[in-house]
C-alpha cells in the first residue's frame, strides 16, 4: 500500500509474492535436471528461477520481468569453468605457466564482470522498460582489478573504500530507461560500518575467550574426565562461532541500509529498514531448518530471506510514479535502446 509521507512524497512499498512451496517445486526440478545433465541445465534453471522471483516482485502495481537467455548464461559458466580448470592445470605443469595463467585470468576477469553487469540489467525490465548499465572497461579494471590488488598490500585496510567505490560504480552507472541512478554514501560511512562490526566481533571474542577458556582451564585443572574436557573445548569453539553468526546479520543489515538509503533514481529516494533482530531470527531459523531437513528447507529459506530484504525496501516517490514511468517510456521510445556489443554473455556471478 502507498503511504503519504508528505504532500509531495509517497512511499511505494515493494511486495514479494513468491512462496516457499511454489519455489520448492521449481528448485527440486532444477536440481534434478542439473544433476542429470551434468550441470548443463543449470543455465536454464537460473532463467526459470529468476523469472519466478522477478515476476513475484511488485512495486506500485507493476512487476519486474527477466529476459535472460540461458545460452548466454551457459557461455559464461563454460568460460569460468575453462579459466578455473586452466589455472589449476597450469600450476600442475609448472609454476611459470601457472603464473602466466594467473595473469591472464586477472587481465580478463574485470572485462567479464563488466559484460555480466550489462547483461543482468539489460535483461531486467519494469512495466516494459528495460534497465541498463553503462560504465567503461577502464572503470571496470580500476574497481575490479587495480583497487583489489592495492587492497592486498594494505592487509585489507582499504576494504571499506573498495566496497564504497564498487557500489558507487554499480549504482551510478545503472539506469532505468534513460534515467540514471545516483549514489551518495561516503567512504567514511563505510568505514564506520566496518569498524562497528569488527569492534563488536572482537569485543565479543575477547569476552568469550576469557570466560570460555577459563572454563576449559578449570576442566583440565580439576582432572575432569575426557568427555568433560572434550565437551568444554567443543563448547568454547561453538560459542565463538555463535557470536560471529549473531554479529554477521548486524553487518548485513547495516550495509544494505547504508547502500539503499543513499541511492536515488532521479528525484526518487530509496529507503531500506532492515533490523538486526529480525535479520538474525530469519538467518538462525533458516540455518536450523536447512540442517534438520538435510538441505530440503533451502528453497523456503531463500524465499524467507529474499522476501524480508525486498519488503524492507521502499521507494519515496516525489509525485506520481506512474507519470515518471510513462515519461521515461516516452524518452526510451524517442532515443531507442542501444544494444551494447557482446551483450549475450553472462558470467553468472
Amino acid at each position: 500500500m502507498d503511504v503519504d509521507v508528505n504532500n509531495n512524497t509517497r512511499r511505494e512499498t515493494i511486495t514479494f509474492s513468491a512462496t516457499g512451496s511454489e519455489y520448492f517445486r521449481i528448485w527440486i526440478v532444477n536440481l534434478l535436471l542439473s544433476i542429470v545433465t551434468l550441470g548443463i541445465y543449470s543455465a536454464w534453471a537460473k532463467v526459470r528461477r529468476n523469472r519466478y522471483f522477478y515476476s513475484s516482485t511488485h512495486l506500485a502495481g507493476g512487476s519486474f520481468e527477466y529476459h535472460g537467455n540461458p545460452v548466454a548464461i551457459l557461455k559464461g559458466r563454460i568460460t569460468a569453468l575453462v579459466l578455473i580448470a586452466g589455472y589449476n592445470i597450469a600450476f600442475q605443469i609448472s609454476p611459470l605457466i601457472g603464473f602466466v595463467m594467473l595473469v591472464l585470468m586477472m587481465a580478463v576477469l574485470p572485462w567479464l564482470v563488466w559484460k555480466s553487469l550489462q547483461f543482468k540489467l539489460y535483461n531486467t525490465s519494469y512495466r516494459g522498460i528495460r534497465f541498463g548499465f553503462g560504465g567503461t572497461a577502464r572503470e571496470a579494471y580500476k574497481y575490479f582489478l587495480w583497487l583489489p590488488i592495492l587492497n592486498t598490500f594494505t592487509a585489507g585496510l582499504l576494504t571499506p573504500l573498495l566496497h564504497q567505490r564498487v557500489k558507487r560504480f554499480q549504482h551510478t552507472q545503472s539506469r532505468f530507461g534513460t534515467s540514471h541512478f545516483s549514489f551518495d554514501a561516503t567512504v567514511g560511512s563505510f568505514y564506520k560500518t566496518y569498524l562497528l562490526f569488527f569492534a563488536l566481533l572482537l569485543g565479543g571474542f575477547i569476552v568469550l575467550i576469557g570466560f570460555v577458556f577459563g572454563s576449559v582451564f578449570a576442566a583440565f585443572a580439576s582432572n575432569a574426565g575426557a568427555a568433560t574436557k572434550a565437551g568444554s573445548i567443543f563448547g568454547a569453539i561453538a560459542a565463538l562461532y555463535a557470536w560471529a553468526f549473531i554479529v554477521l546479520p548486524l553487518f548485513l543489515t547495516m550495509i544494505q541500509n547504508l547502500i539503499w538509503n543513499h541511492t536515488r533514481l532521479q528525484q526518487h529516494q530509496f529507503q531500506s529498514q532492515l533490523t538486526w533482530g529480525r535479520s538474525t531470527f530469519i538467518m538462525l531459523t533458516n540455518l536450523v531448518g536447512i540442517v534438520i531437513t538435510l538441505g530440503l528447507f533451502t528453497p523456503f529459506a531463500h524465499v524467507r530471506w529474499l522476501k524480508y530484504r525486498l519488503e524492507a525496501t521502499s521507494l519515496l516517490a516525489q509525485g506520481s510514479l506512474d507519470e515518471f514511468v510513462a515519461t521515461t517510456g516516452e524518452q526510451v521510445s524517442a532515443t531507442g535502446e542501444g544494444m551494447v556489443d557482446l551483450l549475450d554473455f553472462d558470467l553468472s556471478l
